[in-house]
């Protein structure tokens, strides 16, 4: 295997390496293979492409157009000329792909299914990554600055997975790039031969060339690296808080009683969750309550509004305690209960925070996870996440009455200063409308029904998850003023006019209740993915309110006795399993519950999604269909490719002895030869290398320059077969370039067209084809012969 051909495997097997790193973020992850098999043809067509030779744009401009039919091929075949060759259509296809699987990837939560939509954006990712590798590292024979691309792709993944085995995929991207720099550096040094490799070799040691000892010790350079990169952060203290904190998992490191949870915003997988296709289950839990219908899952309050967004400020979180303390604000005099929550996370299901009912009084749960006080929320340290989690959270269940509530004193000063305020940036008739719809209200309690009543019953709202999500200032203005949104819009809303009015106010986000299972347990799906308003009040303390229409459940101290509440009951988390916009039973609602344990349901992502299932073909037949594609395309171009394949041997590099530089004459005069025979001379076999040159000077109208060049050849080619001793002669490939550059000129447009696209002496192939099969079957008449002769010739 040649040098170049080495470092174009090494290019293809860096990239797929790096690719590993985005195996996580989808399932299943059969996507790898379709891109390794569209990756070796991509690569083999780069290889092809440098034998000729082409040259470097060229080769790079071959490879993008492959990879375009390609993916072609693979995802708009229907769309295209006979399936490959890329259109109008199959480009707005590809473009249509390429949006949904964008909204495909702000939909889902990781790993996300695997969609058309997503595979493009994969597969095709893979291929540009591959061919910016391949054309930095072989086509332009630098293999560092390839690094940049590969880098580019594994901070991708990096960034979206939840880092979990993050080390793995790093590791796997790092020898793949070593890889590839060590290919390339042996490939540099071979071409200066036999390397200095240390001391003297004892006797009989080999002692070939070849870069062995600066290969080596490449490799040790590079294996003692990548170890020190792997091995020294386990060794080094803990960072606790600060920068590097914030941009990793938002949670401290330490495992004392310091570090710090910063700012995050989930909003966007909230909105994501609500959209799915198909509500796939998140967790199940089993209580020993039986009235569930207020018992939801928080995961983290969002107290601080910026005016850019509302996200969990950053605060000071411990060790989790044995029994939490007692809530904030919670008096003696408030009715409560205790319950026990059995809880169990899929698999899939990754969250740095631990969903719990509000308030959890305690938890029992392994692996590494920390307490946040204010917010009586678990979150994860060290990677920690909920996948796969099993766990028991003991919790309240807080039932104030409303004159308890339209009671409460104000709340204290610092609680109060810090969580009413608004930003700057807050529009004026956020303020306006608030105190426009607590109008008459005699407290802090009847303002917040009352803020509640509009924004679920009398204010006109709709409920839409296909509306821009938004957080901040201008985005709770324009809800106001278009009425259209999902739950994230209700609660910012209210809490943000709340705080205009001097009631403490966060937004919490979660789940809520879910479903109830035939088993006795309780089934939380994406599609239950929730935000909602916490107001807080003195005695009682943070206290949940439901402005969103048709979503959860509305608590009963806000149905009261309250002068003009007309708040709907709410239905049953049974009844509203589902929060899709349409109306229609989902197939998952008409589905049974042994059904759904034998996956046997009909998803609405399978009906939905376009094209999928229109064939029991695999998908490595495509590729396969592909490369029989490409081969039929290439068919017509063989000609050419063939001329300049052997137009670049024989005037290539030769040696200095003198059957190399005779063997170099020939090849030349056999040059001239086939390009004046492409340009419509026909060779003559029955004349001499000076008769043939003064005909192709005659027939070809040739310049002095050239007439000289080919009497030159001429003269060359009778010394190497007559002269006891030839003399070298120096320029023979100039002089045959010359000859063939004046040839092209003295021809037509279509003389030179055919003697580029189908060159006349291109039946050599034939004839040498031919020959050999010819020589072929008398080879194997002639052993016929022998084996036939053989046994008469022992009874003889």
């Amino acid at each position: 295997m040649s040098g170049r051909a080495r470092l174009a495997l090494c290019a293809a097997a860096a990239t797929l390496m790096a690719s590993c790193a985005l195996l996580p973020l989808v399932d299943p992850a059969t996507w790898i293979l379709q891109a390794a098999m569209l990756l070796a043809v991509q690569t083999g067509v780069g290889a092809l492409a440098r034998r000729v030779p082409l040259a470097r744009a060229l080769t790079v401009a071959l490879q993008a157009l492959v990879t375009l039919m390609l993916l072609t091929l693979a995802f708009a075949r229907e769309q295209a000329f006979a399936g490959l060759i890329p259109g109008p259509q199959a480009l707005h296809r590809l473009t249509e792909l390429l949006q949904a699987g964008t909204d495909d990837v702000g939909r889902y939560a990781i790993p996300a299914p695997l969609s058309d939509g997503i595979r493009l954006m994969l597969v095709g990712g893979v291929l540009v990554i591959g061919l910016a590798v391949d054309a930095l590292a072989v086509t332009f024979r630098s293999a560092a600055p390839a690094g940049l691309p590969l880098l580019a792709l594994y901070s991708v993944a990096a960034g979206l997975s939840d880092g979990g085995t993050a080390w793995l995929w790093f590791l796997l991207a790092a020898c793949g790039y070593l890889t590839l720099l060590l290919a390339e550096g042996r490939d540099r040094l071979s071409a200066w031969g036999r390397v200095f490799g240390g001391g003297p070799r004892a006797p009989g040691m080999d002692t070939g060339g070849g870069a062995v000892a600066p290969v080596r010790t490449g490799r040790r350079i590079g294996a003692v690296a990548l170890g020190i990169a792997l091995v020294v952060p386990f060794g080094l203290p803990a960072l606790d808080g600060g920068l590097l904190d914030g941009a990793g998992k938002g949670v401290g490191s330490g495992t004392g009683g310091g570090g710090t949870i910063s700012a995050v915003n989930p909003l966007v997988s909230l909105r994501d969750s609500l959209n799915v296709n198909e509500d796939r289950q998140v967790m199940s839990y089993r209580t020993n309550t039986k009235d569930t219908q207020d018992l939801y899952l928080r995961i983290v309050s969002l107290d601080e509004f910026d005016g850019t967004a509302w996200k969990p400020a950053q605060r000071r979180i411990q060790a989790v305690p044995d029994t939490f303390p007692t809530p904030i604000g919670l008096g003696p005099d408030v009715r409560r209960s205790e319950i026990r929550t059995r809880i169990s996370a899929a698999d899939w299901y990754a969250q740095d925070w631990l969903p719990m009912p509000y308030p959890a009084s305690s938890v029992d749960i392994d692996g590494n996870w920390r307490y946040e006080p204010l917010g009586r929320t678990l979150v994860g340290d060290h990677g920690q996440n909920t996948r796969g989690a099993l766990y028991e959270v003991s919790s309240l269940i807080v039932q104030p009455t409303a004159e308890q509530l339209a009671a409460a004193p104000q709340a204290p000063e610092a609680l109060q200063r810090e969580f009413t305020k608004v930003p700057e940036s807050l529009p004026p008739e956020v303020a306006r409308t608030a105190l426009k719809v607590t109008e008459g209200a005699a407290n802090d309690y009847e303002k917040a029904v009352d803020l509640q009543d509009y924004f679920a019953v009398n204010g006109g709202f709709t409920y839409d998850t296909q509306v821009q999500v938004g957080s901040g200032s201008a985005a709770i203005a324009r809800f106001l003023k278009e009425k259209e949104g999902f739950c994230v819009h209700f609660s910012f809303a209210m809490a943000s006019m709340a705080r205009t009015l001097g009631i403490p106010a966060r937004v919490a986000v979660g789940f809520t209740p879910g479903s109830p299972q035939a088993d006795g347990s309780m089934s939380v799906g994406l599609r239950d993915a929730h935000a909602w308003p916490e107001l807080y009040f003195e005695g009682v303390g943070w206290t949940r309110f439901e402005p969103t229409p048709n979503r959860g459940t509305v608590p009963e101290y806000t149905q009261a006795d309250t002068p003009g509440n007309s708040v709907p009951s709410a239905p049953r988390p049974s009844e509203s399993a589902s929060t899709a916009p349409s109306a229609a039973p989902s197939a998952s609602e008409s589905c049974s519950v042994q059904q759904k344990k034998l996956d046997a349901c009909a998803t609405e992502s399978a009906l939905a999604a376009p094209g999928s299932g229109d064939s029991g073909r695999p998908w490595w037949l495509w590729p396969l269909v592909g490369l029989a594609g490409l081969a039929l395309l290439a068919v017509p171009f063989l000609p050419m490719l063939w001329r300049i394949r052997t137009r670049s041997v024989r005037l290539g590099a030769h040696g200095r002895t003198e059957d190399a530089m005779a063997a170099h004459a020939l090849a030349a005069w056999q040059e001239v030869i086939d390009t004046a025979w492409d340009h419509g001379i026909g060779p003559d076999d029955s004349l001499t290398p000076r008769g043939a040159a003064a005909r192709i000077v005659r027939l070809g109208r040739l310049d002095p320059d050239a007439e000289a060049a080919v009497h030159r050849l001429a003269s060359t080619v009778e010394q190497v077969l007559y002269a006891p001793r030839p003399r070298p002669v120096p320029g023979l490939a100039e002089d045959a370039r010359r000859v063939a550059d004046a040839l092209h000129a003295s021809v037509s447009r279509p003389t030179r067209l055919r003697a580029l696209l189908a060159p006349r002496s291109a039946v050599r192939v034939a004839w040498a084809a031919s020959a050999r099969w010819a020589a072929l079957l008398a080879s194997l008449s002639a052993r016929r012969a022998t084996l036939l002769r053989r046994p008469s010739g022992q009874n003889g």
